[in-house]
């Protein structure tokens, strides 16, 4: 008997697992049957724009981290202009309206971060003086009472829980004093919240690679800062935690690097290097000048990309755990110390970066000269103590990457990023998140991915990576780690409007949540993206096709 034919939409939500548990108190043959509904697989997806919070305040960081909270169906948006937490009611999400906020006044400097699970909001806090320890403090979502806190390590940034909810890390970047003479060590606090109302913090730290800089950089990894050992120089970025709530994963993005940490332990048990990116090949070149007035996405002999990333995720293919890097680049630039070089002040090479190899004078504006790079990497000393450079390594990768749990490549987008902004705003092609004009920012990072969320839908999964500097909004579907595919690109900037009014709509996308359709107010899913730049919050409508 066959059964009938059904549409693969109605088959695909009519799908079920069902669980047969037997019942121990009785010699019958009763079970107890439940039903789990699967969530059916789109073949695509695209982004509508549908709700919107304005604080109306331009270029002052006030809509940047987001999170949600799906028992209360509140969002929580960083505002570093009033140094507080924005809560948004989301029960309707195309009118996303304040209701309240989170000011941690008198506990520090101001609120770096958010992070919440299960009706608990999670705030980094740095304190006054920027070197010294921090805090992390604990709120209730519903009615946004203080709860708890506990110290954690210098500048608490980016903080997340463990998929259990146990426990929360965060990352503290241990940033040094603008001259450089007070630099204290990064590490990652491992915060357990099985109580949350006495909360406990173990610090992961680096001291165990003191003394091993030599063989670290040797391996690959960046240890540079001024007088610096390996636990002042790791600054840690960002965290995602496995599945198994056992391992994380810890960007270390002026180190081009990543930390393993284990959790039952606190203790850091690795350091990765991610290596460098070929901008001599096919497929991965960049345009390298601002001063050309013209989109010249091309391979440049010679010149490497740190990948640096910024926002890091995880997620298993294949019985296989990846991790997803938005690779936005950063560099040290300090009153006592500072790396960022134009390469036409460096002394290159003659026989390296040759005309023949730029197309003309290397050092000139056009090509090569205005390309921003660190002065620490690729140079020989010659007889006269000069630094000859015969590479030159640019800031970030203007991609996004996948790589196994070891540190090793899987893929990288190349220069994808850089040409989609380049057919979809030809007319402001890396441009500045803060003006409007045509190669802008061709010298130093390009559209600059910086944000990063991921998302499963369905048997597949996708990643969502904000362009801060062109403000775009990237979708891939990487189901398959070896193989992502384009699936969408939304900006909702106007690039014909003064970019300090709301006119303008959308600039800078910083924080990028997900929102599953089992935990959205309308039961689809959703993105949320805070825009540092326009100090607004979008609301972005998951759309599926099947």
């Amino acid at each position: 008997m066959k059964l009938p034919a059904y549409s693969a939409l109605v088959a695909a939500m009519l799908s079920v697992s069902v669980l047969l548990t037997a019942c121990s108190d009785n010699d019958d043959d009763t079970v107890a049957v439940t039903p789990v509904v699967v969530e059916p697989t789109p073949k695509s997806i695209s982004l509508t724009k549908i709700g919107r919070f304005e604080t109306n305040l331009f270029e002052q960081g006030a809509a940047e981290i987001t999170a949600y909270d799906a028992a209360s169906k509140r969002l929580f948006v960083v505002n570093a202009s009033a140094a507080a937490i924005d809560v948004i009611d989301l029960k309707d999400p195309t009118k996303p309206t304040k209701v309240g906020m989170i000011n941690a006044s008198g506990l520090g400097a101001g609120i770096n971060s958010v992070a919440v699970r299960d009706g608990i909001v999670a705030a980094a806090v740095e304190a006054t003086v920027k070197q010294d320890n921090g805090l992390v403090v604990f709120y209730k979502a519903s009615d946004l009472t203080k709860i708890s806190q506990v110290s954690v390590g210098a500048l608490p940034d980016m903080l997340t829980f463990s998929p259990d909810g146990k426990t929360v890390l965060v990352a503290n970047e241990g940033e040094p004093n603008a001259a450089y003479t007070v630099d204290p060590e990064g590490s990652i606090s491992v915060i357990n919240v099985s109580d949350i109302s006495k909360p406990t913090a173990k610090l992961a730290d680096f001291k165990a690679f003191n003394g091993k800089e030599a063989d670290l950089r040797s391996k690959g990894i960046r240890i540079y800062g001024l007088n610096a050992s390996a636990a002042q120089d790791f600054e840690p970025e960002y965290i995602t935690v496995s599945s198994d709530n056992k391992t994380a994963w810890v960007a270390l993005q002026e180190n081009n690097a990543i930390a393993v940490v284990d959790l039952a332990t606190a203790k850091v048990t690795a350091v990765q290097p991610l290596g460098y990116k070929d901008h001599g090949k096919a497929g991965q070149g960049i345009d390298a000048s601002d001063r050309d007035n013209a989109i010249n996405i091309k391979p440049w002999a010679n010149v490497l990309g740190m990948y640096q990333p910024d926002a890091i995720a995880n997620y298993q293919a294949d019985g296989q755990t990846y991790l997803v890097a938005a690779n936005e680049g950063d560099s040290r630039s300090y009153d006592g110390f500072s790396e960022e070089s134009r390469a036409k002040d460096l002394l290159l090479d003659p026989a390296v970066f040759t005309d023949a190899a730029c197309g003309g004078v290397c050092r000139s504006d056009a090509l090569l000269g205005r390309l921003t790079v660190t002065n620490t990497l690729g140079f020989t000393v010659n007889t006269a103590g000069q630094k000859v450079y015969n590479k030159l390594y640019a800031l970030g990768g203007r991609s996004f990457s996948i790589h196994k749990t070891d540190g090793s490549l899987v893929f990288d987008s190349g220069d994808q990023l850089e040409k989609l902004v380049a057919q979809r705003q030809p007319n402001f092609f890396n441009s500045d998140h803060a003006a409007n004009a045509l190669d802008n920012r061709s010298d130093n990072k390009g559209p600059e991915p910086e944000g990063l969320a991921l998302g499963k839908i369905g048997s597949k999964t996708f990643a969502f990576i904000g362009l801060e500097r062109d403000s775009g909004v990237v979708v891939y579907d990487i189901s398959k780690p070896t193989a992502p595919t384009f699936v969408d690109y939304i900006n909702t900037r106007d690039f014909t409007r003064d970019t300090n009014t709301s006119a303008a709509g959308d600039l800078g996308p910083e924080g990028v949540a997900f929102v599953s359709a089992k935990d959205s107010p309308n039961g689809k899913p959703l993105l949320v993206v805070g825009y540092e730049i326009s100090g607004s919050t979008v609301v972005f409508q998951i759309n599926q096709t099947f």
